[in-house]
């Protein structure tokens, strides 16, 4: 009898051994997951900074064009 009991017990150490190697496994992958898609949204930022920065400048040469321009109009005006 007492050898039935031990050979439960090492099943159940085995089971539970068995799922967190499992579980583990599961978890492994998730993280591969989660640093890909932490990866690909650190490129879209990087992309998104790029870009917002060259509409800055896109808009700083409009805002200096515009200013040159009202400044001729103003020249146009005076008398």
């Amino acid at each position: 009898m007492g050898e039935i009991v031990e050979f439960l017990k090492f099943d159940e150490l085995e089971k539970k051994i068995t799922g967190l190697i499992e579980e583990y496994a599961l978890l492994k992958k998730r993280n591969l997951e989660l640093e890909e898609q932490l990866k690909n949204k650190t490129t879209e930022l990087e992309e998104t900074s790029k870009k917002i920065g060259g509409l800055k400048e896109e808009r700083d040469a409009v805002r200096t064009k515009v200013d040159s321009l009202l400044d001729l109009l103003q020249e146009i005006k005076a008398p």
